[in-house]
């Protein structure tokens, strides 16, 4: 499942601020029932108002991510009903979000599935990004990072090698495999 969200805004890991943003959050001037967000399956007036609140939300993005990183499948979290969400559940291990995947070179220190991870290692491979920083990047030792490079370079080779076969021409060495700078952004 490949995604791509724009413009895109992440929470940092750890970060909780943005709940101060939520729209379901109970103040003063705006009083929000918290029951409102866990109704009962047949509950549908709950559920639309609910969703409704959700709908003008300035973080419900970053309220599903949350829910999904961590696994929460009781409530209505960033619009989605438990039932929404549980194919994303399933499937968050695979999600691929390449916004994500630039907020991670950008140096945001964001959670990010395995495909993402790949992602970012194959981007900053291709942009010539030391193993060091890929290490920083991702929180790995330098040892992985350079592990990370190894597999992406074989992978790429491999990949033109068979792109090669079917064509009949011989394979470009991986040196010509960069991106420009213009693609940056969407080719990560």
């Amino acid at each position: 499942m490949t995604t791509t969200i724009n413009p895109a805004r992440h929470r940092s890991l750890g970060d909780h601020t943005w709940h101060e943003k939520a729209a379901c959050q109970s103040a003063g001037h705006n009083p929000v029932d918290p029951d409102l967000f866990f109704p009962e399956p047949d509950e549908m007036d709950k559920i639309h108002a609910a969703k409704r609140l959700c709908a003008q939300c300035p973080v419900s993005r970053i309220c599903l991510d949350a829910a999904l990183e961590h696994g929460d499948t009781h409530g209505i979290r960033g619009g989605l009903t438990e039932e929404e969400r549980s194919p994303l559940h399933d499937n968050l291990p695979s999600r691929l979000d390449y916004s994500r995947v630039n907020a991670a070179l950008a140096g945001r220190d964001i959670h990010l599935t395995k495909a993402e991870r790949r992602a970012v290692a194959r981007a900053a491979y291709r942009h010539g990004i030391s193993p060091q920083r890929l290490a920083w990047l991702l929180k790995i030792t330098e040892e992985h990072a350079q592990k990370l490079y190894r597999q992406t370079r074989r992978a790429l080779r491999n990949r033109n090698a068979q792109q090669s076969a079917g064509t009949g021409k011989s394979p470009k060495p991986c040196t010509e495999l960069t991106l420009s700078r213009d693609d940056f952004g969407t080719a990560a």
